[in-house]
Parts: structure tokens; C-alpha cells; sequence
């Protein structure tokens, strides 16, 4: 059967109804910058609105090998020299990270997409938060070791938090009591200081602050290039390291001169350090039931007057991880404390 159903002529496009602003608050919550991307190609108003975006996310989900690097579009811009120098920052062991931060030529380019990231951003004139997501991937640790990380960054550091075990598990009611962490410590402790437990725990928290260093030295031209950003944030895949940088901290950075950062060494240099070190041999979490074995936290803030303190007097330290892990840090810091301090580097 055929029915006659006369085509409108002047067919009705809804979006054609919707108002600017609520155009850009729905991309405002799409956020993703590729999706974006694709939405500027609908139609100069989708492009107007898009590049409106006050919320963006930028995922770096691709890494491509040197030899096939050549027959890719080359990462351009910061974001190009970001990738190119993270991964040998971040994912390798610690002496080599080292290696590669002084030897940038020789790290392994990424290619994100057919387009830079660092070129696409450079179209966006209003975002106020930014964060940038990072391949997933080793922190330059051993493996089945736990390690994350949360530095606050101004013009410099201005606060870091560590959470690190040699391994982690979840706690089986059924064949194991709780047992008491206090019981063996003194040993322990004698034991964690002589054989290299110490020693472990200096070169997870160097590299952590490496790692923090160079993405913040890297992001210096993001943050120049978009006067309007008020929240930054850069992680990973896994949230093993985040950075983060608020409202007045993007501010400090802006007023403070290029000469700040290390240039030679492609990333901020490091301040001199205050360390508060906390150790269990183990850790019980009944609330969420993991056990930290060798677990360490570790409140880091530069020696100094006007500083802000890491060490739970202002919360950031109960703050600076979530869930599970966040419950660790605040069991961790009612334990005996190592003081440490370390030159600036």
C-alpha cells in the first residue's frame, strides 16, 4: 500500500531552536576534545559553540613506535614535546627516567590523532578547566607494587603526597585474622632501615618528583596560551600520577618568569625539600579490605616561610587520594614519622 505523505519542504531542526547558551553547556558536557572536533565539522554554529567549550578533556590514547612515527603526522606543538617526554619520564625505571629527561632525542614520539592535540587546543579561547589524560603504564616501579602520586603546583611545587607499597591485596576474611601491624614494628623498622627499604622509598619519591616537574615545566605554554583556564589537572590512564593546579597557582605561574624553570633539563627545577615519611610493614584497611604490604606515605612541602603545609594540618593530605587509598593515607599518618629533607635539584 502507498500513502502520500508530502515531504515539508522547510523540515524542522531542533538544535536551530536551542538557544546559544544551552548549546555550548551541552558541549560543555560532552568535553571530550575529539568530540568536539567532529562537532566544529557539522556546521559553523556547532563550530562556534564548540570552540566555546569552557570544559575539556584531552586523552592521550595512542603510542606509536620511532619506526612508525615516520609514516605518522608528527605531534606538534607542546603537546608533541609533552608525550615525547613523559613516557620516558614516567613509564620507564627510575635511572633510566633519568636518562631520558637528559637525552630527550632519544624518547619514542607519540601520535594522539591526525591532528596535535596541542594545535586543536590552540582553537579554544574559553576553557576554564582543562584536564589532560595520559597513556596508562608503569610509574617506574617493580612489578605488583603500588605507587601513586599527587603534586599542587604553582609557580614551583607547592605540596606533594605519595602513597607506595611493595604490594597490595585484598584481605580474605574467611582464611586470615586481622593482626595487629603494631606488634613487630620495632624490627621491622630496624629492618626497613639497613636493607634497603629506605633506600627503595628515596627513589620512588625522586621519581615521582621528576615525573611532576617535567609535566609541569611542559604545560607552561597551555597555561600562557589560555589566559581564561582556572582549573588544570594532568593524569593518567591508571591515576597513578595526577598534577594539579587551581585558580591562583595557574595565576603564580603566569606572573612568574621563563627563567623559573630549568630549561637544560626540559623540566621545573624542585625547590629544597621538607619530607615526612610514614611506615607500616603492613597494612589492614577493614573498611575496604586491602592489605599494603611495606606500605609508605610520604607529605612533601619546600623549606621555606608562607608555604603551605602537606602534613594533614590543612587537609590536603587526607585529600590528596580517594577511597581505599584515601583511608590508607589517614591510617598511615597516625604512625611513627621519619623527618627527611633534600636539596633543590
Amino acid at each position: 500500500m502507498y500513502v502520500d505523505q508530502p515531504l515539508e519542504e522547510d523540515a524542522i531542526d531542533h538544535f536551530d531552536r536551542l538557544p546559544d547558551p544551552i548549546l555550548v553547556s551541552i558541549f560543555n558536557g560532552l568535553r571530550d576534545v575529539k568530540a568536539l572536533g567532529r562537532c566544529c565539522a557539522v556546521s559553523k554554529r556547532f563550530r562556534s559553540a564548540a570552540l566555546q567549550a569552557e570544559s575539556v578533556l584531552v586523552r592521550v590514547d595512542c603510542v606509536i613506535s620511532a619506526a612508525s612515527s615516520s609514516s605518522a603526522a608528527a605531534a606538534r606543538g607542546v603537546f608533541g614535546s609533552l608525550v615525547k617526554l613523559l613516557l620516558g619520564t614516567i613509564f620507564v625505571r627510575p635511572i633510566q627516567a633519568l636518562h631520558h629527561i637528559l637525552l630527550p632525542k632519544k624518547v619514542v614520539l607519540a601520535d594522539v590523532s591526525h591532528h596535535s592535540p596541542g594545535e586543536v587546543l590552540k582553537n579554544f579561547r574559553e576553557i576554564r578547566a582543562l584536564k589532560i589524560v595520559l597513556p596508562g603504564g608503569e610509574l617506574g616501579i617493580d612489578d605488583g607494587a603500588l605507587l601513586k602520586w599527587r603534586a599542587e603546583f604553582g609557580s614551583s611545587l607547592e605540596g606533594c603526597a605519595i602513597l607506595g607499597a611493595t604490594s597490595s591485596r585484598r584481605f580474605d576474611a574467611n582464611s586470615e585474622a586481622v593482626v595487629d601491624d603494631d606488634d613487630d614494628d620495632d624490627d621491622e623498622e630496624r629492618r626497613f632501615c639497613t636493607n634497603g627499604g629506605l633506600k627503595l622509598r628515596v627513589v620512588w619519591t625522586i621519581t615521582s618528583l621528576i615525573a611532576a616537574s617535567t609535566r609541569h615545566f611542559l604545560l607552561r605554554q597551555i597555561v600562557a596560551d589560555h589566559p581564561t583556564l582556572r582549573d588544570l589537572e594532568l593524569t593518567d590512564a591508571d591515576e597513578q600520577g595526577t598534577l594539579a593546579m587551581g585558580r591562583e597557582q595557574l595565576e603564580d605561574l603566569r606572573r612568574a618568569p621563563a627563567e623559573a624553570a630549568s630549561a637544560t633539563a626540559n623540566r621545573t627545577q624542585v625547590p629544597a625539600l621538607s619530607m615526612r615519611l610514614w611506615y607500616a610493614p603492613r597494612l589492614t584497611l577493614p573498611s575496604s579490605g586491602l592489605v599494603l604490604e611495606g606500605a609508605t606515605l610520604v607529605a612533601i612541602r619546600p623549606i621555606g616561610e608562607n608555604v603551605r603545609r602537606v602534613d594533614g594540618e590543612d587537609g590536603f593530605l587526607g585529600g590528596a587520594f580517594e577511597g581505599e587509598f584515601g583511608e590508607a593515607a589517614r591510617a598511615m599518618a597516625k604512625r611513627k614519622t621519619y623527618l627527611l629533607e633534600m636539596n633543590p635539584f
